[in-house]
């Protein structure tokens, strides 16, 4: 039995062997060295897909980015645009938001997801979208949500799209962004850098 159909049939609800079927269905899922960092699920692996395209962003730097947000997580909406397997806004609910929607369009993503999602109990609590994020992104108003989180391919301009997006109408009071370093935005209120990658916090 591979090592990711492992990771959803601990629970054996109808709902997790549909998410193997899923899983197994896609034929693009790995169970890779990606958990929870902090919270109630601390140490909880998260699958995620065979593509290149799809970073999930690294546990020192979600640590990081949460840590800098934790007077703002417990009981907050959350919103992970570009979310791919969902580990941001997984570990926001994991400390204390109240929820998380997920928007994300390619098919691989949505595949490990949706497992991580039925792994981790969490339907009752998240919603996912599978939509482009810019025209998500552009039709929200105003506080939409609590938080909200981006991570867009790196070298895009995608990225001034949805930081545009949100100046527009502040869907969220708080929203952190994760880019290449030397990606040249907007100053926000506070940036962590890392080795190969940096979060711009804005807020409203």
């Amino acid at each position: 039995m591979p090592p990711a159909f492992r990771l959803v049939k601990r629970r054996r609800s109808l709902d997790d062997r549909l998410a193997g079927r899923s899983i197994a269905a896609g034929g693009c899922i790995r169970a890779d060295a990606v958990r929870i960092v902090g919270g109630r699920f601390r140490g909880r692996d998260l699958v995620s897909p065979s593509d290149f395209r799809v970073r999930p962003t690294a546990e020192g730097v979600r640590a990081a980015l949460l840590d800098a947000l934790a007077g703002e997580i417990g009981g907050a909406r959350v919103l992970d645009l570009f979310a791919g397997t969902g580990a941001l806004g997984l570990e926001a609910v994991s400390r204390g938001a109240r929820s998380a929607d997920f928007v994300e369009f390619r098919p691989s993503s949505l595949h490990a997801l949706k497992a991580n999602v039925v792994a981790l109990g969490l339907k009752a609590q998240t919603r996912i979208f599978k939509r482009d994020a810019i025209p998500f992104a552009e039709a929200l108003g105003a506080d939409s949500y609590d938080v909200a989180f981006a991570d867009p391919p790196y070298g895009s301009r995608i990225l001034d799209r949805v930081i545009a997006a949100w100046r527009r109408s502040r869907f969220a009071p708080v929203f952190a962004v994760e880019h290449d370093p030397a990606h040249d935005l907007p100053a926000g209120e506070h940036r962590l850098v890392f080795p190969e990658t940096a979060v711009t916090i804005y807020r409203r």
